[in-house]
């Protein structure tokens, strides 16, 4: 058989069965991946990517998982499958363990130290990183690409639009307000110790598409630790707590900050955490971006219903009928009721 003819039958097999043929992709680092065949098992090493694999109606593909019920209650509700998946101890799995369940690929963080021993191993590991929307557009296709069939990628695509339409929406209402309009806001992603998310993160590409400025600008990154008095020198007029933070008012420095802005006028908000915390690194930021605008600026965002926005979210991405109570204890940073 001529090797074109055998190229045209190995194409036309691989769209009969409705998945991509072999082929060499590039991850998030820009380095190429072989990957022999669409992932059929994959192994997740990197707590936020769940949320696009189960975006992409690939959640039951995962086998392997670094996520537990515990940390990530409605992420097993809505995707009860990873019950039974291997759940790792820590951030590390063993290769032998993923070898034995077959594992087609491996997505991992950016400096995952076990990626020479994945790959050692014979896994295809694709290294993923994004902190700002663009970059997470990407790593959907991308992950679109390894699950490799044509609703992975429609629903990519699809949730590329929406995401697209909600930032233009809402930068159309925010991109013309003045400083002085806009709220100085401190995302505390930790009270104990005090940790907050800086500049040149996906934290602040949303609080200032929202129409707010980050007061902890000068920082660069995420999750760094600060002292009590930079914050009281911050002064900012919002304070949003990251979920798992816990309450303010019950941390060794409740007293010192009651004299921010954001304390003494009653402006500190627990952030919304459903799937994956909606202020960090998952598909949700698209519902955090409509959140936080509301949360900033009511009076721009009165026609907007979040209840109603999260349980369609909810529906077309995760396959998921969330009750309108069940968003309601979603946007309180609440877990699903037991039983």
């Amino acid at each position: 058989m001529k090797t074109s003819l055998r190229v045209s039958l190995a194409l036309t097999l691989a769209l009969t069965a409705g998945t991509s043929p072999a082929a060499t992709l590039t991850d998030d680092l820009g380095q190429p991946v072989e990957l022999p065949h669409p992932a059929r098992r994959i192994a997740d090493a990197w707590y936020a990517h769940h949320s696009l694999l189960m975006t992409l109606g690939a959640g039951d593909l995962i086998v392997a998982t670094v996520n537990h019920p515990a940390d990530r209650p409605w992420m097993f509700k809505v995707q009860p499958s990873l019950k039974q998946a291997l759940q790792a101890h820590g951030k590390t799995f063993s290769s032998e363990a993923l070898v034995a369940r077959r594992v087609d690929a491996i997505f991992v963080p950016a400096q995952d130290p076990d990626v020479i021993s994945y790959q050692q191993a014979g896994i295809p590991t694709l290294r993923m990183q994004f902190d700002d929307f663009a970059s997470m557009k990407r790593s959907l296709l991308t992950t679109a690409q390894v699950v490799g069939t044509p609703q992975a990628q429609r629903r990519a695509q699809g949730y590329n639009r929406y995401l697209d339409a909600q930032i233009a929406a809402i930068r159309a209402k925010t991109a013309s307000l003045p400083e002085s309009a806009r709220p100085r806001v401190l995302h505390i992603q930790s009270l104990h110790p005090l940790k907050i998310d800086g500049s040149q993160t996906l934290i602040d590409s949303w609080i200032r598409l929202a129409g707010g400025t980050n007061a902890a600008a000068p920082v660069t990154g995420n999750m760094k630790e600060v002292s009590p008095e930079q914050v009281i020198a911050w002064d900012p007029d919002v304070i949003i707590l990251g979920a798992g933070a816990g309450k303010l008012e019950a941390s060794d420095y409740a007293a010192l900050l009651a004299t921010t802005k954001a304390v003494k006028n009653h402006r500190v908000l627990q952030n919304p955490s459903g799937v994956f915390p909606w202020d960090r690194y998952g598909t949700e930021a698209a519902l955090q971006i409509q959140w936080a605008a509301k949360q900033l600026h009511p009076q721009l965002f009165r026609q907007l219903d979040i209840v109603a926005a999260t349980q369609a979210f909810y529906q077309r991405f995760y396959d998921y009928p969330l009750t309108a109570s069940e968003a309601a204890r979603i946007l309180a940073g609440l877990p699903p009721i037991s039983g």
